[in-house]
């Protein structure tokens, strides 16, 4: 007579429910990881708009106008006159550095625009006259939304 022993292991079904499980389990843990990442880099740049704002507010304080774009792009300029500001607060956690026109919800750079009171740019290089007009400021940075472009801007203003 035969003997037939009962085999021991898993059907393939049942093997692949586990797959299954497993792969929802997955997409679930880099779904919501990416959206830590995104927080992360949100907080980051909120972070980072105060400091500058901060910090530009204290020159203010101190010399009584807004530092221009150009000074605000140097980072010489920026250790002799705004001591304690990580120049690193100036470039936006992917990396682009600070630009000359308001964050749109096409680019992550952060914009920093200084005005005089008429409305208009302080574009004026280091060194000239111009330099003491500017006395209003606006500094940006765009935000990340759920699909991982830019879809909100958060700016901080003179007072």
């Amino acid at each position: 007579m035969f003997s037939l022993k009962k085999q021991k292991g898993f059907t393939i079904v049942e093997l692949l429910i586990v797959i299954v499980v497993i792969g929802i389990l997955a997409t679930l843990v880099i779904v919501t990881f990416s959206g830590i990442q995104q927080k992360g880099r949100n907080s980051q740049r909120q972070t980072d708009i105060n400091a500058v704002q901060s910090h530009v507010e204290a020159f203010y304080a101190d010399k009584g106008y807004y530092p221009t774009l150009q000074q605000v792009q140097s980072t010489s300029w920026i250790a002799g006159n705004m001591k304690g500001l990580d120049p690193e607060a100036l470039k936006d956690p992917k990396g682009a550095t600070i630009t000359g026109s308001a964050s749109t919800t096409s680019s992550y750079a952060y914009g920093y625009v200084a005005t005089h009171d008429d409305g208009t740019a302080c574009a004026s290089p280091s060194g000239t006259a111009d330099d003491t007009a500017c006395t209003k400021f606006t500094v940006t940075a765009a935000q990340e939304g759920k699909s991982g472009s830019p879809d909100e801007i958060y700016t901080k203003s003179s007072n």
